[in-house]
């Protein structure tokens, strides 16, 4: 993971390195003013994933036009220049606020400070200044097209695949705890770790779907969020397992189901077979002679709570599945080169 990321960011700087380069160079040899301008555009451009650059391109348009007004209003008519860029950055920063262009304030606070140095506001001095923001963005967007997707999407898959290994080993371990048999390992401690990883493969199908133009990429983002909130239902459930003072003879019934169930933790999986299993166990439950101590009371209430999160467990993968829309469906179920 960590060399994954270390390539990420030598690959990053090498664009902005070259993006930010060539931008200048470009400028110059067109015999711009401020052409190191071009270069910071650019840069602050490129950070950016490639549907960000997209949007953000166009903020930086539609707001230059907003920016070289406000300028000549205020630097044009103010002989203090302190005071009138500061006019100019409070006007700009309010309508970016507003209109959520914030990330366009930096481009736009830079060209102010070219007006602010030469006070020319003819046309020449505005088309110098539009063509450093196009060389800027035109080089961006050229740089954010090349990314590696294929790689992306099969870490991914991966990411996937040890996801449900990971759940897999504890459903294991919460069986064998329910078997009374000896825990090997700190489940707690596996659950958060899964958990804090999670959240990371989350992050990264969001930078995969901001870089690609499919529409359909929000699977993976699904696909991790439920099994986080599958990891919260673990936690729950071992919480509730650690309450139970003296196991009943039902929980082996509880165990064996978790055992199976830890089989069918796979991404193809429709949990409608587990969830009638589930049903039979509580409608077995409910059968059951009534408990006839305050003890096993207690513990074959905590076996209850046990059985509706498993419910739980199995929902979430269930709403997930029925979630998909029919070209994720397509895409990912039936597209058997997706799993690996």
């Amino acid at each position: 993971m960590a060399q994954k990321q270390l390539w990420k960011s030598i690959l990053q700087a090498l664009k902005i390195a070259i993006g930010s380069s060539f931008a200048i160079w470009l400028a110059q040899a067109l015999g711009l003013s401020f052409a190191a301008s071009a270069g910071s555009i650019a840069m602050l451009t490129i950070v950016t994933t490639k549907w960000e650059t997209v949007r953000l391109s166009g903020f930086r348009v539609i707001t230059f036009a907003i920016a070289v007004f406000i300028a000549w209003l205020t630097i044009s008519r103010l002989r203090s220049e302190w005071l009138a860029y500061g006019i100019f950055l409070f006007a700009m920063t309010l309508i970016c606020g507003t209109f959520g262009w914030r990330a366009a304030l930096s481009v736009n606070a830079v060209i102010g400070t070219h007006f602010l140095e030469t006070k020319d506001f003819r046309a020449e001095a505005v088309w110098n200044e539009f063509y450093l923001l196009l060389i800027g963005i035109s080089i961006a967007l050229i740089l954010n097209l090349f990314h590696n997707n294929e790689v992306h999407k099969k870490d991914l898959i991966q990411n996937m695949r040890y996801t449900e290994d990971r759940l897999q080993m504890i459903m294991g371990e919460i069986a064998a705890y329910l078997s009374c048999s000896k825990m090997q390992r700190n489940v707690w401690e596996d659950i958060t770790q899964l958990e804090g990883q999670l959240r990371e493969f989350i992050r990264d199908a969001h930078e995969y779907q901001d870089n690609t133009f499919h529409s359909h990429p929000g699977y993976y983002i699904d696909y991790f969020e439920m099994r986080l909130q599958q990891c919260g239902v673990l936690h729950n459930l071992h919480y509730e397992m650690k309450q139970i003072r003296h196991m009943p003879v039902q929980a082996q019934v509880i165990a064996e189901f978790v055992l199976d169930t830890a089989d069918y933790v796979i991404e193809k999986n429709i949990p409608t077979v587990q969830l009638k299993k589930l049903e039979d166990i509580f409608q077995k439950m409910k059968e059951e002679p009534l408990p006839v101590s305050r003890e096993e009371f207690e513990s074959r209430a905590m076996l209850y709570h046990i059985l509706m999160d498993l419910e739980e467990f199995l929902v979430f993968k269930k709403r997930f599945v029925e979630g998909m829309d029919d070209t994720q469906r397509r895409h990912y179920w039936e597209n058997g080169e997706q799993l690996l």
